[in-house]
C-alpha cells in the first residue's frame, strides 16, 4: 500500500500524515521526494517488525510543530486566521523557534518575548504554540502571561453621527463608510456584491467576506460566524442615494484597501471635528447609537450578526456621554427631592 500523497505547506515544506498501528505520524521535509521517501522507511521499518513502538512528536521542534498545526487545519480555518497564524509563527519567539519542544523552558520563553512585544502580541503569539502543542500531544506546560491593557475603541457620540454622514457625503468612501455605520464588518463591506444589495426592497444581504490570505486577497463564500449572514434594512437614506447614483451595478460593490479606507474615514473625522474612529469603530458606533435609541438587544444582534448576548454587551455596547450625564442627573434629582 502506498503512502498518502504529500501536502505542501504554506512554509514550503512537504507533509505527510501516516497512520500505523492506530496512530499518527506526522512527516515534514524540505522536498516531496525526501517527505515520501521518510514515509515510506517508517513504513518498511514497521511492517519488518523493526518499528515496534510508533515515536512520538517529542521531538519536533517549536516551528515545526506550529507549521503541523496550521498545516493540519489548512482546510477549514480562514485565509486571514492562517495567514495570521503564519506570521506568529515566523516572527513571535524567534530564538526558540529551533529548539525541541523538550528542552524549551516555557515560561523563559515568554518572559523574554515580553522584554520586547507588548503584552497583547505575546499573548496572541502564545495562543498558536499552545494549540500547536495540543495537537501534538505535547503536554500543555503552565506560563503566566502579563494581563493585556483594554484598549477602548473610540467611537462616535450620537450627536457626532449626522456630521459624520455630512462630512463623508460624496467621498469615493462614502458607500463603504455607511455600510459600517449599519453594522457590517470591514471584511463584509469589502465582500458585498451587487447581487446581495435590493434597493426596491430597501435592504442589503450580508453573504460572504473579503480578507487577506498569504497570498493576498481572498473573498470568502461564508461569513464569521453563522450569525454573521443577514438582512440589514438600509436605514440611512444618504446611503440608499448613493447607491443609486451608481450607474455599473455589477461585482464588487467597494473597490478599495482597508488601509486606504481608514485614512479616509480618520480625514472625514479631523474634518468634520468629531471624534477620530477607525472602521471598526463605526461598527461600534452603530451598536453605541441603538443603544442610545433604545432598540432592543435582540434587534442589534440580530442587525449586527453577534453570535452572542455576551459578545455584544462586553465589546460593543457603549454607553453615550449622553446617556451617562442623564443617568447621572436621575440619580441626583433622587437625593435632592428625597424627604
Amino acid at each position: 500500500m502506498k503512502v498518502p500523497e504529500p501536502r505542501k505547506m504554506t512554509s514550503g515544506n512537504w507533509f505527510i500524515q501516516l497512520r500505523l498501528g492506530g496512530q499518527s505520524i506526522p512527516i515534514t521535509a524540505a522536498t516531496k521526494k525526501e517527505c515520501i521517501r521518510q514515509a515510506e522507511l517508517i513504513k518498511a521499518e514497521h511492517r519488518a517488525g523493526k518499528r515496534t513502538e510508533i515515536k512520538q512528536p517529542t521531538e519536533l521542534t517549536l516551528k515545526e510543530a506550529c507549521e503541523r498545526y496550521i498545516d493540519m487545519y489548512s482546510k477549514t480555518l480562514s485565509p486571514s486566521t492562517i495567514r495570521g497564524y503564519t506570521i506568529y509563527k515566523d516572527q513571535r519567539f524567534k530564538a526558540y523557534q529551533e529548539k525541541k519542544l523538550t528542552e524549551i523552558n516555557w515560561q523563559r520563553m515568554i518572559d523574554d518575548e515580553l522584554a520586547i512585544k507588548s503584552e497583547k502580541t505575546v499573548k496572541n503569539g502564545w495562543g498558536l504554540v499552545h494549540a500547536a502543542l495540543d495537537a501534538a500531544k505535547f503536554p500543555i506546560p503552565e506560563v503566566k502571561l502579563a494581563k493585556a491593557p483594554v484598549n477602548e475603541i473610540a467611537f462616535l457620540q450620537p450627536d457626532e453621527i449626522l456630521p459624520f454622514c455630512e462630512a463623508v457625503r460624496g467621498r469615493s468612501y462614502e458607500i463603504a463608510a455607511l455600510l459600517e455605520l449599519h453594522g457590517l464588518r470591514l471584511s463584509e463591506v469589502r465582500g458585498l456584491t451587487w447581487e446581495n444589495i435590493d434597493l426596491r426592497r430597501g435592504f442589503i444581504t450580508v453573504r460572504g467576506a473579503m480578507v487577506r490570505g498569504i497570498d493576498g486577497e481572498v473573498r470568502k463564500g461564508t461569513n464569521k460566524n453563522e450569525t454573521s449572514t443577514r438582512k440589514v434594512p438600509i436605514m440611512i437614506p444618504q446611503l440608499k442615494d448613493a447607491l443609486e447614483a451608481v450607474t455599473e451595478k455589477k461585482g464588487i460593490v467597494v473597490k478599495t484597501y482597508p488601509n486606504a479606507l481608514l485614512d479616509d474615514v480618520k480625514r472625514s473625522c479631523v474634518r468634520a471635528g468629531i471624534t477620530v474612529v477607525t472602521n471598526h469603530g463605526l461598527r461600534h458606533s452603530f451598536a453605541s447609537l441603538g443603544y442610545h435609541l433604545k432598540l432592543s438587544e435582540r434587534q442589534l444582534m440580530q442587525w449586527g450578526g453577534w453570535k452572542d448576548y455576551q459578545t455584544m454587551h462586553k465589546i460593543y455596547i457603549r454607553l453615550a456621554a449622553i446617556d451617562e450625564t442623564e443617568a447621572k442627573a436621575t440619580m441626583m434629582d433622587f437625593f435632592k427631592n428625597a424627604k
